[in-house]
């Protein structure tokens, strides 16, 4: 890859249609193992509801989108582990195909934490399903560790629960 990705915040200018297409190439994989990812077939309008509120990263190669990344700087309700004072959550995380085993994953993921503790958090959260053998093995080896489970509703799939300490 010649030219190397620059990871920056969405901005207002970014293409929410580009965007989401992204996310259902980059969950295509997950979702032929018959988890119902909520980005493998997200909406337009799911997308912008998601960004909104949250801090969407992305990285960009050719002023083309190839891979995201969300902080959720607020508690969550669900799961009840998140919900708890200096706790924020990742999620949504998705890099192209073409772009994957490169590190952008990992180099998206620790954009996230980095921006946690500017925050001031101490912990991060995010989930996966306890499936998708492959992205457990990818967020431990970033030193996140599994703390808990949980089902989503209307999903077909077990979530487990993974953490970082910041």
């Amino acid at each position: 890859m010649a030219e190397q990705p620059v990871i920056r915040r969405l901005s207002d200018r970014d293409s929410l249609v580009e965007l989401t297409e992204l996310l259902h190439r980059s969950y295509k994989r997950l979702a032929d193992m018959g988890f119902n990812y909520t980005a493998t077939d997200q909406s337009i309008e799911k997308t912008q509801q998601r960004v909104q509120g949250n801090e969407c990263f992305v990285a960009v190669v050719g002023g083309r989108i190839v891979g995201t990344a969300l902080l959720i700087p607020h508690q969550l309700d669900t799961p009840q582990w998140a919900n708890r004072p200096g706790v924020c959550y990742a999620g949504q995380l998705g890099v192209d195909p073409e772009f994957r085993h490169l590190g952008l994953g990992a180099k998206l993921m620790n954009t996230i934490v980095d921006r946690a503790r500017e925050l001031g958090f101490k912990e991060i959260g995010g989930d996966t399903s306890e499936g998708a053998d492959y992205l457990i093995k990818f967020y431990t080896g970033l030193g996140w560790k599994i703390v808990g489970h949980t089902q989503w509703e209307n999903k077909t799939y077990r979530s487990v629960i993974l953490a970082k300490q910041l």
